[in-house]
């Protein structure tokens, strides 16, 4: 379920009917956008107008995306490709799911503007493998809206020839970083590309100029370009207007999906529309996007939600994941959890994230088991020092923020555990303390 809270422009409007329903959809203003694209703006009016927005791109840094557009629609290379990132796997994150499994024809409708604009020779939509009902509801939708005239040959009528192809994805965590993406779509082994080139604006799909957009960027684009840039920016900062889609979970009583405005203090969303945390408990640490990022601590729940303003405070928004800790965790165990994560998710190309997520897990996992020394702990923060940026993607750099973060706010509780000699959230082996 996805909670609208606030005043101003709504990513997403209710509609009666099945998700892959297009009367339902074309009732609420559905490809009004998409038609007015065909047969009345050309293409440097639709990059302008997703520039005056402001939107930025809902996951990673928050690029501009009219900018990133603008780069590849004035390339030099006239063969472009235009990819729909839906390879989701990030712990916390699933708001892309949800609109591709409830929203699909508004995401193939940008889709289809993203890949008019431009004038991709051919597009694409990258789906994880595991989300069958996903992928049904999509195709259904695609095959409504070719029935309809809006892909497909001889877009309505105008001698436009535009049509979206699904890929099944591999379903790992590094197959969602976009070069290891664009590999794989090209039958290689999903591994993030060396660097430079560094951008698929300039070398991507095939080696041509690609643009690369993710799930909730892509459904911005209708209700902009219907609506226009103006209403888009009625909410947010001034940096970053509009709304993003939080997905929160953890130690909450109402874990979901929410729609807010940019900006919306950390406390609002798990206070108000998480519910707080349950059992009587309090919050001990947030992930405000996702393992990959810095923590914050229950002090600093006043922090705006924005990618701005998270960058100044020492962490990140990325694609909004949302993980709440509470007071009763074990942040040694919660290291070690997300360190495995890491160690497994690394596709082992490059020699820094291969072995450097191995020795981080090995490390925590000692310090956990109540095995670790003081020693390990110098160790475990001077490894973070050695891989952090070394890797040919930022798994590695993730791994070892996740380490810094949790040893710089909880290092009293890694010490704990050396002199205990065990974690001290379990209870004490019979026998031990007693004299």
């Amino acid at each position: 379920m996805t909670i609208v809270t606030g005043t101003g422009p709504r990513l997403l409007q209710a509609f009666d009917g099945h998700p892959w329903d297009i009367e339902a959809y074309l009732r609420v203003g559905g490809y009004e956008a998409w038609r007015k694209c065909v047969t009345e703006s050309n293409h440097e009016e639709i990059v302008n107008e997703i520039k005056r927005s402001g939107l930025r791109g809902r996951g990673g840094a928050g690029f501009p995306t009219g900018i990133k557009w603008d780069k590849v629609l004035n390339h030099r290379m006239k063969e472009r490709y235009f990819v729909c990132n839906a390879g989701e796997h990030e712990p916390g994150t699933f708001k892309d799911r949800y609109l591709v499994k409830h929203y699909p024809h508004q995401l193939l409708e940008g889709c289809l503007i993203a890949a008019h604009t431009i004038r991709a020779k051919a597009s694409f939509i990258y789906l994880n493998h595991e989300y069958k009902e996903e992928r049904e509801n999509l195709q259904k939708a695609i095959e409504q809206a070719r029935a309809r005239g809006l892909l497909g040959k001889n877009v309505l009528t105008t001698g436009l020839d535009l049509d979206i192809e699904l890929f099944s994805g591999q379903g790992s965590y590094v197959a969602g970083e976009e070069t290891a993406m664009l590999e794989s779509m090209q039958g290689r082994p999903a591994m993030p590309r060396q660097k430079p080139p560094f951008y698929p604006t300039d070398f991507g799909l095939y080696g041509k100029p690609t643009l690369v957009n993710n799930v909730e960027t892509l459904c911005n684009i209708p209700p902009i370009l219907r609506n226009g840039a103006g209403w888009f920016a009625q909410v947010g900062t001034d940096k970053c207007p509009g709304t993003m889609l939080f997905s929160l979970s953890g130690a909450v009583n109402r874990p979901g999906i929410y729609e807010m405005p940019m900006g919306m203090p950390l406390r609002r969303l798990i206070e108000d529309f998480g519910g707080g945390v349950p059992g009587g408990r309090h919050v001990k640490a947030v992930f405000p996007g996702g393992p990959s990022f810095s923590m914050v601590t229950a002090d600093q729940l006043d922090l705006p939600m924005d990618f701005d303003s998270l960058k100044k405070a020492g962490t990140g928004l990325g694609s909004a994941g949302v993980i709440v800790v509470d007071d009763a965790t074990c942040m040694v165990a919660k290291t070690l959890q997300f360190s495995s994560f890491f160690r497994v998710e690394s596709c082992g190309q490059c020699p820094p994230c291969r072995m450097g997520t191995i020795n981080l897990e090995t490390l925590v996992s000692k310090i956990e088991q109540g095995e670790g020394t003081q020693k390990d702990l110098d160790s475990l923060l001077q490894l973070c020092g050695f891989v952090k940026g070394t890797g040919y993607c930022t798994l590695v750099t993730g791994a070892a923020v996740l380490v810094q973060s949790a040893v710089r706010l909880f290092r009293h509780e890694f010490e704990e555990h050396i002199a205990l000699k065990r974690c001290p959230y379990q209870p004490a082996p019979a026998g031990v303390g007693v004299h």
